[in-house]
């Protein structure tokens, strides 16, 4: 038997990746990762598929009357309302504060720690390297996600 734990800590949810760098190999045409370095430091991602199931649910759907010039008649269209720039940039640094829910070992250029605040997953995030890091870090919880499911599956 199986049991799965809802609660606990948000780390829980997540999966503990070591840093790595990235370059682009121009014969491949694709950003190779490098392996990671004995002290690198290390983030815990999770996946971003309930945050943005829970914002689907939590958005509000427009109701209008509008004129169909075929038929001469009233038809209701209902339709969710494009966000406003504000809007789209809150949510956006809101997944990236869901996404990243711990840091050890981090460090910025002055040698301070990277604490696991909003502000500073802000900052990591707008950093191009770390970026391409949590893209891959997505692409391998995605791919274990879907391995996960094929296992189910053939149970």
């Amino acid at each position: 038997m199986t049991i799965f734990n809802s609660n606990g800590t948000p780390e829980s949810n997540g999966v503990w990746f070591k840093y790595q760098t990235s370059h682009f190999d121009f014969e491949k045409k694709e950003t190779v990762f490098d392996p990671p370095a004995d002290d690198a430091a290390e983030f815990c991602v999770r996946s971003l598929i309930p945050f943005f199931t829970e914002r689907m649910k939590n958005r509000k759907k427009k109701v209008e009357f509008v004129l169909n010039p075929s038929t001469r008649a009233m038809e209701r269209v209902s339709y969710y309302p494009d966000p406003t720039p504000d809007e789209v940039q809150k949510e956006q640094e809101d997944a990236w504060d869901y996404l990243i829910v711990g840091v050890k070992n981090a460090k910025w250029a002055d040698g301070t720690p990277i604490e696991c605040t909003r502000a500073d997953k802000i900052k990591l995030m707008k950093i191009e390297q770390f970026d391409l890091f949590i893209g891959h870090c997505l692409k391998v919880l995605a791919g274990s996600e879907k391995e996960e499911a094929e296992a189910v599956e053939k149970n």
